[in-house]
């Protein structure tokens, strides 16, 4: 009777687990962005699978009508979710790609709000901060100047308790327009 349990408690606890696990792959079938995604998952950062499971998103490189868009979360014409990452990016490091979709799985409204972009900017940041390797020489983009600049604001943040994303996100004529502040 007891390994009769013990059986079926084994094969409730593997159907249970199961139920709640993702495959990365899922996600994108790009090897780079795959790799991201490897990074994202081996440093913890569960809740960024957790966001593109629940809105059922995939992931991609693709072309964006402004050069200074790093990535969008879109929807396709069938009206699914989709993370578009520039192309021009597709050789910026794999920590990089990784912000990027850590930046963009938290864009869960049609719309974006002040709220919704200062939570995905801290993300993104606070994943540089982690992902970024010392004495590694990353390639002088825009994309790492603006990681660079981003974490160190929420570097800040964390020492002060000032919200200093928030501020620039405010503070900026592009989200200022978006946001109607």
């Amino acid at each position: 009777m007891k390994k009769l349990f013990l059986g079926v408690l084994v094969f409730f606890a593997l159907t249970i687990t199961q139920a709640f696990a993702y495959n990365i792959k899922d996600f994108s079938n790009d090897t780079k962005i795959l790799s991201a995604m490897r990074l994202l998952e081996a440093h913890g950062e569960y809740d960024v699978f957790n966001n593109l499971r629940k809105n059922a998103v995939k992931v991609r490189f693709d072309s964006l009508p402004y050069s200074n868009v790093y990535a969008a979360n879109v929807y396709d014409n069938f009206g699914r979710r989709v993370i578009i990452i520039n192309s021009t990016y597709k050789n910026a490091p794999t920590e990089q790609i990784a912000c990027l979709i850590a930046h963009e799985s938290c864009h869960v409204a049609r719309k974006a709000t002040l709220e919704e972009e200062t939570t995905a900017t801290s993300k993104e940041a606070a994943c540089w901060a982690k992902f970024k390797k010392q004495g590694v020489s990353y390639p002088q983009t825009k994309l790492t100047k603006r990681l660079d600049k981003i974490a160190n604001l929420h570097l800040a943040s964390m020492e002060d308790g000032n919200n200093y994303i928030e501020d620039k996100i405010a503070s900026s004529s592009f989200y200022r327009s978006q946001f109607n502040l």
